[in-house]
């Protein structure tokens, strides 16, 4: 509803659809304008609050209501289209681990999902795409309960932040896809020929502050080295020496590992993380990390409203985090500095290309032909 005074019909909307619900933006996502209601006298507030800040996002005050499913899993299916009729899923994403109703965790296969509910899930996502003649890379996504029962939430006709997850573990590249199908050519494959390989995560890496509310940090990227290795992607939109400011999402980077079971695929996102090196702005870098440890993310049971519900438990003593040693930063910096005075001394000259620096002057871990001890 756009009315703002028609609070006794969202009063009996919500005692029709019983409490809890939940009050959601009608013109965008990416958890804003979301408000959990548990009793009457709370709806009022969270209807003006909901409804101010989908105004402020999306320049549209509309809001709906919806049961809030307790212990909920967020499950989305990924779908193509193609102009020639031809419609497939590739499997799914789970996407629980949410903090302020926004995924920071992705993965596939989801945890949760057996065989069968996998397969009647992806069929209830070819279905919902079928009916409108869909055409393209598009999300429709799922509330599930632990029973695995689930109930269509939305569609997300684009490619979702999380769409590496299902490169990975599909073998297909959407993106390539995309244009392919946009330029009228039917889909290379059929429904039986899709299968998922391994298992991928994808950790959000942000720049914010998880001890203030996850609220955005801003300021300069003295340095930023991403993870690298087999298994591992980084799609990341800034590099050293650029700005994190109030004006765009303060996301860094996405990391993605793929490896052949859960548990390893974890270890690697663990290790992706711990060799990721930030210095000059707070990010979660280290609330992923034990958010990744916690016994019940290994367990695969992690729900829509576990971060706030454990967030002391992923949150370091304040008392013990000190933050960097300011001498280990100092030698971080130095160790920087020479490596770009070492890069600008090998670069072009006026007189012609400079002869390539003597891997045996170098004290950066080389080994010849890649081997170690």
């Amino acid at each position: 509803s756009d009315d703002p005074d028609d609070l006794a019909g969202f009063a009996a909307a919500a005692d029709q659809i019983g409490y809890p619900v939940m009050v959601k933006a009608a013109g965008g996502g990416g958890g804003k304008g979301i408000r959990v209601v548990r009793n009457p006298a709370d709806l009022a507030a969270a209807l003006a609050t909901a409804r101010r800040e989908a105004d402020h996002a999306f320049g549209d005050p509309r809001v709906f209501l919806e049961r809030y499913i307790e212990a909920a899993r967020h499950i989305e299916i990924q779908v193509f289209g193609d102009t020639h009729g031809q419609i497939v899923h590739l499997y799914e994403r789970e996407c629980s681990a949410q903090r302020r109703h926004q995924k920071i965790v992705e993965e596939s296969p989801s945890p949760l999902l057996d065989d069968a509910a996998r397969a009647q899930m992806g069929a209830a996502a070819v279905a919902a795409a079928r009916a409108v003649g869909y055409v393209n890379a598009g999300t429709v996504e799922f509330i599930a309960t632990p029973a695995r029962e689930f109930y269509f939430l939305e569609m997300n006709t684009r490619l979702q932040v999380e769409h590496p997850v299902t490169e990975f573990v599909t073998g297909v590249d959407l993106v390539k896809l995309q244009f392919a199908v946009a330029a009228g050519e039917p889909l290379p494959f059929t429904q039986a020929e899709v299968s998922q390989r391994g298992h991928a995560i994808e950790c959000r890496l942000y720049a914010e502050d998880p001890q203030s509310g996850f609220l955005p940090a801003t300021g300069k990227l003295a340095r930023f080295v991403p993870p690298e290795g087999p298994g591992i992607r980084v799609d990341a939109g800034v590099r050293s020496g650029d700005t994190i400011t109030i004006h765009y999402d303060p996301l860094i980077a996405k990391l993605i590992v793929h490896e052949r079971t859960r548990t390893a695929a974890i270890e690697r996102m663990i290790a992706a993380l711990a060799a990721t090196i930030i210095l000059g702005t707070t990010t979660n870098r280290d609330f992923l990390l034990a958010l990744l440890k916690h016994p019940a993310f290994v367990a695969g049971t992690v729900d829509t409203g576990f971060i706030e519900a454990h967030l002391a438990e992923l949150l370091p003593d304040p008392a013990e985090d000190q933050g960097p040693d300011p001498a280990l930063v100092d030698l971080a910096m130095i160790a920087a500095a020479l490596h770009d005075a070492a890069s600008r001394s090998s670069a072009p000259t006026q007189a012609g290309p400079a002869q390539p620096p003597d891997p045996w002057a170098r004290a950066d871990g080389f080994r010849l032909g890649g081997a170690s001890d």
